[in-house]
């Protein structure tokens, strides 16, 4: 997985599949947000997210009261976030690459 961010923007690339990932994600995340009350992260081709990914951004929307918008590539993971009922709650929406 790599990770950049421009603006208020959050790209990742690749799986999300590790601790690792999950804590590159909020690390790079928790420094936007000292700084930025809307914040979009862009998941361009990762077929699934980590539970704990998950949790995190529950936390930014529904505690830090973040604007958070996602923006999907994957199919696939966009109907996880259908059947988890999630894409209401962080905006998810389906891009083309």
């Amino acid at each position: 997985m790599e990770i950049s961010t421009s603006s208020n923007t959050v790209t990742i690339t690749g799986n999300i599949k590790s601790v690792s990932d999950f804590q590159t994600i909020k690390n790079t995340v928790e420094r936007l947000k000292a700084t930025q009350k809307s914040i979009t992260v862009e998941i361009k081709d990762s077929l699934s997210i980590t539970s704990s990914v998950i949790g995190y951004f529950n936390k930014l929307v529904l505690k830090d009261k973040i604007d958070l918008h996602t923006d999907i590539g994957n199919e696939q993971l966009m109907d996880l976030f259908d059947e988890l009922n999630l894409s209401s709650v962080f905006k998810a929406k389906k891009i083309k690459l």
